[in-house]
This record gives C-alpha cells, sequence and structure tokens, in this order.
C-alpha cells in the first residue's frame, strides 16, 4: 500500500510579510521531515508537499490555525516514494506568475463549477440554462499534451503570461457562451477566469482543476493522463502516478 502522502493547496489570502514568514515555514516543514515547495506572495500562498500522512495533515492543521489560511483546502493522493528532492520555501511576486497586477483574486473570486455541475453540463452538451459550454484549458501546451477534456479549446501557450494576451485575441469566439477555464488544481485558472470576465466573456473556474474533478468525478469526459510537477509526472483519475 503506498505510504507517502502527497499534498496540493493554494489559496488566495493577502500576506503583508511573505519575506519574514518564508523561514518560520520552513523551519516547522523540515521539524516534519517533509519534502516539497511552498511558494509566498502578497497575494496569498501555493504548496506541494509529501511525507507521512501524520506529519503532512499535521502541518497544515497548524497553518490553518493563521487566520489568514483557515480556508486553505488541500488535494491528496498517493505514491509509493517521496516524489520531491527537497524541501524549498520560497518568497515570490506571484504565487502563480501572469504579470497583471490588477488581476487579484484575493480581493474577489470569479465564479465557480463544481465537478459534479460540469459533468452534467458535459453530458447534456449546454448549461442549465441551455447555453454551449466551452471548456479552455488554460495551462501551457506541454502539459496539455499529457491529457486533457475531450473538445476543450488548447491555446498552444507556452507560458501563463501569454494567457491574457491569447484570450484577447480568441474573445469573438467565447462571446455568448458559457466558459469553464480549467488547470491542474485551481490557480491558474482562477486568475484565468478573472481575465476572461475584463474582456466581457462569461466566464468560470473548475473548483479544484482536474486533479478535483478526478477526486470527485472521475475520467468521465477527460482523456489521458494529468501532468504534474514533481517526480511523479503524471497522474490518472485515480490519482496514482503514471509517469
Amino acid at each position: 500500500m503506498a505510504s507517502v502522502l502527497n499534498i496540493s493547496a493554494y489559496l488566495f489570502t493577502h500576506i503583508a510579510d511573505p519575506a519574514s514568514l518564508r523561514p518560520v515555514l520552513k523551519e516547522r516543514t523540515e521539524a516534519r521531515g517533509l519534502r516539497g515547495t511552498i511558494l509566498l506572495a502578497e497575494e496569498g500562498i501555493n504548496l506541494f508537499l509529501a511525507g507521512p500522512a501524520e506529519d503532512v495533515r499535521g502541518f497544515v492543521d497548524e497553518l490553518r490555525e493563521d487566520e489568514r489560511f483557515a480556508a486553505l483546502m488541500t488535494k491528496e493522493s498517493w505514491s509509493d516514494e517521496q516524489p520531491f528532492r527537497k524541501m524549498l520555501v520560497k518568497h515570490k511576486r506571484e504565487i502563480i506568475r501572469m504579470d497583471r497586477p490588477a488581476i487579484r483574486p484575493e480581493a474577489g473570486r470569479a465564479p465557480a463549477v463544481d465537478p459534479t455541475t460540469l459533468r452534467r453540463w458535459l453530458d447534456a452538451g449546454v448549461d442549465d440554462d441551455g447555453r454551449e459550454v466551452v471548456l479552455l484549458d488554460t495551462r501551457n501546451a506541454f502539459e496539455v499534451d499529457h491529457g486533457t477534456f475531450s473538445g476543450a479549446l488548447d491555446w498552444r501557450i507556452e507560458k501563463f503570461t501569454e494567457f491574457p494576451e491569447a484570450a484577447s485575441a480568441h474573445r469573438d469566439e467565447l462571446v455568448g457562451k458559457t466558459v469553464v477555464s480549467f488547470c491542474t488544481g485551481g490557480i491558474r485558472c482562477e486568475k484565468a477566469a478573472l481575465v476572461l470576465r475584463e474582456d466581457g466573456i462569461d466566464a468560470r473556474q473548475l473548483e479544484g482543476g482536474i486533479l478535483g474533478y478526478f477526486e470527485h468525478v472521475g475520467a468521465a469526459g477527460f482523456e489521458g493522463d494529468c501532468f504534474v510537477f514533481d517526480e511523479r509526472r503524471t497522474v490518472d483519475a485515480s490519482l496514482q502516478p503514471t509517469g
């Protein structure tokens, strides 16, 4: 039985002191023998951790005692081996780089669609109001190549900073439709949905991203595997490593 718990989580929340918080979290994770990456910025936190279940969950519970992180939700999966080589805690300008300072999810999220609702829409071919549903993959092209939703739009972007320009270029194709942006765990599609809405597109994000969809719905409508940024490389709909 797989013994290493892997978690991914992010939260857009204002952090006034990310630089001073960095050594605190570094010490806490190392004390528990965890490995992975934590990114801190004024806009929030993004983390990928792995280790014994008791230690991973204990760290998250301790982190949630800080009111800034009380709403942090994690996605869990298991592996036979530790997928990270070291423990890194970094202070960044953004927890997911877009280079659009005006896009601030911590100040207000775009509407979200839960996985069960999205599956119902995909089965019906329309949303609950009878409008055409368009799935938009906001990930980089090499990630999409490992697997994506059947029929999803893929703009072949090489890095996330290209997304706003691509959205403007494709705006006319999306106006009047219900657009659901998605990504691996939710963080990129959260910013992407805000960009789309600024362009007058009725966009919402897939709650929890592909990993959340796998957890609650399974593989329905998805072809291939999901790329993840650790030594597992890809996971299937049961969240088991395939890379």
